[in-house]
């Protein structure tokens, strides 16, 4: 606890408490519609692919948002920045309130809620911004964990939605970002670590890199999966075990907090035994428990459990990759970091749409999972063929720091 104290000291904690309370109101929001997935497709009479496209577009939509905020932040600021996004998130909440009666409705509804999920790149600079070099990674990873949040809204929503209507739950949230708002203007304050304006092709010039696609190919996977799974497994409980449409979120938020809360962990084990090692170890949980939870669609506990052990790994995975980046990209971190952030989360809007095609064109989801865990074993045998020149250029044995 000292050593804790010791490290706020050293920065401004007000303001890494507001961007992790920002961050935390943004994911809760960019998965809104996975959270209350069965109301609204008993309401439109969805189909399966249908259910798909529906919680796909927020994902695809929050990954491309990335790269305008934190070019707009740029230009006005990272806290006025963040202050813009939150305005035009309740505007969007006031949007689905009044305006959604419609499929075609709810799938603008879906770009709207990407505004939400833009918020990475920005909370975690701004959070980090203050603190010193050797804290950064322990600041952006307490603020990375605010994707806790995606739990709170599948935990918190189905029941808002089963006492006042799936459409009033628009309108609570955009009451409820006036929280971070507030909490935002008042406690916090733009860091010092201003930098000149990065043009845009030093914010893509990873990915001129084969390594910037390999990194951004494997967040696909973790990142991705983890928020693809998160908006998809309310609908999977509630059509796969027909347990109510509350259970089934609080069933997701079981796993959804596992893989929030690893994050940190991941940054932290990677340190000590290197992020190839631990994405290794990361990747192979993910490809067997995929695997498995396809296999066990008969039983209710057995599959929450795997759900709940491949969050975990897809936690730690987000934390691992992202102790890497600093290695690989020591003068360029931050616009490194970002764009492996909005590629990489870009695969998130697979698993929704590979489930909901599994499940209308061969009538189970076995092979959404299988395909997954494919791609997921592909890569991890695509990072162990990179990782022997990684470790002869720029990373020590494992994919820890060099000492020298």
């Amino acid at each position: 606890m000292t050593g804790f104290k010791a490290f706020l000291k050293t920065g401004h904690s007000p303001t890494l408490f507001a961007s992790f309370l920002y961050f935390s109101f943004s994911c809760c929001i960019w998965v809104l519609n996975g959270a209350m997935a069965p109301f609204i497709s008993e309401t439109y009479q969805l189909s399966p692919a249908q259910k798909g496209l529906m919680l796909s577009i927020p994902i695809i939509a929050g990954a491309l948002m990335r790269f305008p905020l934190g070019v707009l932040a740029q230009y006005i600021g990272r806290k006025n920045a963040t202050l813009v996004e939150m305005g035009l998130i309740a505007v969007a909440m006031l949007f689905g309130f009044f305006f959604v009666n419609s499929f075609n409705d709810l799938l603008a509804m879906g770009v709207l809620l990407g505004i939400a999920g833009a918020s990475f790149g920005v909370a975690l600079s701004l959070g980090s911004g203050s603190f010193p070099p050797r804290h950064k990674g322990l600041a952006m990873g307490l603020v990375g964990a605010g994707n806790i949040g995606t739990a709170v809204s599948v935990l918190v929503a189905p029941p808002l939605a089963q006492a006042f209507g799936w459409q009033a739950v628009y309108g609570i949230a955009a009451a409820a970002i006036a929280i971070p708002m507030v909490v935002m203007i008042v406690f916090a304050k733009e860091p010092p670590d201003v930098d000149a304006h990065a043009s845009f092709r030093e914010h893509i010039a990873c990915l001129f890199e084969k390594d910037g696609w390999a990194f951004s190919v494997i967040y696909g996977i973790t990142f991705g999966g983890f928020i693809g799974l998160t908006t998809f497994l309310p609908t999977y409980y509630f059509d796969q075990f027909g347990v109510s449409k509350v259970q089934a979120g609080q069933l997701t938020m079981l796993a959804a907090f596992m893989g929030a809360t690893v994050r940190v962990f991941g940054g932290w084990i990677s340190d000590r035994l290197g992020g190839i090692n631990t994405l290794t170890a990361v990747l192979v949980t993910v490809v067997v428990t995929l695997v498995a939870c396809g296999f066990a669609g008969g039983s209710l506990t057995i599959s929450t459990l795997l759900f709940m052990l491949c969050f975990a790994a897809l936690g730690a995975g987000n934390g691992a990759l992202f102790q890497l980046v600093p290695l690989r990209w020591p003068l360029a971190t931050a616009v490194a970091g970002s764009m492996i952030g909005e590629i990489g989360a870009l695969g998130g809007g697979l698993v929704p749409n590979a489930m909901g095609l599994s499940k209308q064109l061969t009538g189970t989801y076995l092979w959404g999972f299988v395909l997954f865990a494919g791609l997921a074993l592909l890569v991890l045998l695509m990072m162990r063929r990179m990782q022997l020149r990684w470790t002869r250029t720029w990373a020590e044995k494992g994919g820890r720091a060099r000492t020298t």
